[in-house]
């Protein structure tokens, strides 16, 4: 008989409905010895508190989130709320002694990071970050391949995130684009995920050489219009400054010897969610891109004339994170990503142990943000650990 573990949710925007997915799911596919139950989801507006638990599947609904993180029903805390709300949010689940999962990036700067990182070491919990490309079958089949010596010594890493959903002037400044909300824009948003794909194929980043830009300084004032997504927002007539990078570019050097460039954008026309990488070895190379997610493109020495890249599908019963899905070569896609994350957070509570990423990832990851930051400001390199 399984452990039901009930969990609460924090935030009713986008991350809610993938995150929900997830938890849905997670039993059905993967079983376990920790089964996750759905048991509250939280939003300031009863509204829209009830709207979500309706849609999603949740039992309950509050507009209360201090109170239900400290009920004696809920053993996991999911935070979905936007990134300024972090800190606040992890200390005082902490503080009640819940087991948390937290979107990334894990705060608006590295002292508030360090400061979450803290408090769970305090009180003793488990903290996921919500890194979810990690739970990519395709980017740990990539990760086998690199530690097994397949692709030989590591030479080059380059990252490309390229978005373009705030291209148009009068994209209305919503919280994404102001610093005293977000931290950072594309840096923090989706160079975020670049860099810990980055961390967790190659390792370490040792120093950054990096510049920000950003391209529309003022931005119409939002509008609400009644929802919690994006297309769910106008401008109005007074317009506000853009306080966020909305494109960032760096260079990288790895602890152990391979160098990188990283690009971080919402301003690449035609591109949607254009997450990718291109790993270079001595005996081989790898590529990805998340729009075509179950792929990988790899090239091996010694080919000769017919020499190339060819597609490699990432979806068997020997792909890691692919086992207890479709029969071999039925893609899985976004929402499957999310399955497998929660999956690893219920192992881990099952097994009583950290899960991963955890928070020292997400602080991790952080510091390599301000590093770039500072780098920007400063016009120089920056060593990670000095920051």
């Amino acid at each position: 008989m399984a452990k039901e573990v009930n969990v609460g949710l924090i935030g009713t925007g986008f991350m809610n409905v993938a995150h929900s997915f997830g938890f849905r799911n997670c039993w059905p596919v993967w079983g376990g010895e920790c089964k996750p139950v759905m048991k509250c989801i939280v939003s300031r507006k009863e509204e829209t508190a009830q709207k979500a638990a309706l849609e999603q599947g949740w039992e309950e609904y509050s507009t209360e989130w201090r109170e239900m993180v400290k009920r004696d029903d809920i053993d996991l805390v999911d935070i979905c709320t936007p990134n300024f709300c972090h800190v606040e949010n992890v200390q005082e689940t902490a503080k009640a002694g819940k087991d948390i999962l937290c979107e990334k990036p894990m705060a608006n700067d590295l002292a508030g990071a360090r400061a979450m990182l803290e408090a769970v070491e305090k009180a003793g919990v488990k903290a996921m970050c919500g890194f979810t490309y990690r739970q990519v079958p395709a980017i740990r089949l990539a990760r086998e391949m690199i530690s097994s010596g397949e692709l030989g010594e590591i030479r080059h890493f380059r990252a490309a995130y390229l978005q373009d959903f705030i291209m148009e002037p009068d994209f209305p400044l919503i919280w994404r684009l102001e610093k005293e909300y977000a931290g950072s824009g594309a840096l923090g948003d989706i160079g975020a995920h670049i860099t810990d794909i980055a961390r967790f194929l190659i390792g370490d980043i040792e120093s950054v050489s990096g510049t920000l830009e950003t391209f529309i300084k003022e931005r119409p004032k939002e509008q609400p219009q009644g929802g919690t997504k994006l297309k769910d927002t106008a401008g109005g007539s007074e317009y506000g400054k853009v306080t966020v990078d909305d494109a960032a570019i760096w260079c990288g050097r790895f602890a152990d010897g391979p160098i990188g460039t990283f690009e971080a954008t919402r301003f690449a026309g035609g591109r949607k969610n254009h997450n990718g990488f291109e790993i270079n070895g001595a005996k081989g190379s790898i590529a990805w891109n998340f729009e075509d997610m179950n792929y990988l493109d790899y090239w091996k020495e010694g080919e000769g004339a017919r020499q190339g890249f060819r597609k490699v599908l990432a979806t068997n019963e020997e792909t890691p994170g692919f086992e207890n899905w479709w029969p071999d070569g039925h893609i899985i896609g976004y929402g499957e990503c999310f399955v497998n994350q929660m999956k690893e957070m219920m192992d881990a509570i099952a097994e009583d142990r950290d899960p991963e990423p955890g928070f020292e990832d997400g602080v991790k990851c952080q510091q390599v943000l301000e590093a770039v930051t500072k780098s920007h400001e400063e016009k120089c390199w920056i060593d990670v650990q000095d920051v």
